[in-house]
């Protein structure tokens, strides 16, 4: 098996595992499945030379790491997880973007595998913190980041471009120990 494709950890339902130039054809068709669930949140790749133009960015550079949370039964893709602006040094810090399919949501698939990805870039990745900005009105994400663990550390008008306009966004945040302290993930093992 390419060793892209190994899951990086697997918990009791989902896993993480690198996102791959192979994954487009199921991550595009998921993609526009979820078109209204994503709007107007965000916009993932639905055609196959967005989707290739998506993952080559986020395999090629290495201050980004794609990952998709799959389920373990087979379900296919649940959703992605992208680590963004990665920073290492005195900072060791991270931006998360993250989306669920619309077949997979409200089912706690995705609050699974965002455990799962906080143990790999703690442990594995070296992380010490790892931030989400989310628009305010974007009641599922804040609720994913709240369970995680996550503290709303401010606001930040007209932060990110998105759809057309500078949007405002909530600033969500969670340190290792943090994480140490508080969460853990029932029944998570780490894989090859």
């Amino acid at each position: 098996m390419p060793e892209r494709l190994i899951p990086l950890a697997e918990g009791p339902r989902v896993g993480i595992r690198h996102l791959t130039l192979a994954d487009g054809a199921e991550f595009t068709a998921r993609a526009s499945q979820s078109r209204e669930l994503h709007r107007p949140w965000l916009f993932p790749p639905r055609t196959d030379d967005t989707f290739r133009a998506y993952a080559e960015g986020l395999i090629a550079d290495p201050g980004k790491a794609g990952y998709l949370v799959y389920e373990r039964d087979g379900g296919g893709v649940a959703g992605f997880i992208n680590i963004n602006n990665i920073v290492q040094g005195a900072f060791r810090c991270g931006a998360l973007g993250y989306g669920a399919f619309a077949h997979a949501a409200g089912r706690g698939l995705m609050s699974e595998g965002l455990g799962l990805l906080m143990t790999h870039a703690f442990e594995e990745l070296g992380l010490h913190r790892l931030e989400s900005n989310i628009q305010p009105g974007n009641a599922p994400s804040i609720a994913l980041v709240r369970r995680a663990g996550f503290r709303l550390e401010g606001f930040s008008p007209d932060f990110l471009f998105i759809d057309g306009a500078w949007r405002d966004h909530e600033r969500w945040a969670i340190t290792a120990d943090m994480a140490r302290a508080g969460r853990t993930v029932s029944g998570a093992t780490a894989s090859g």
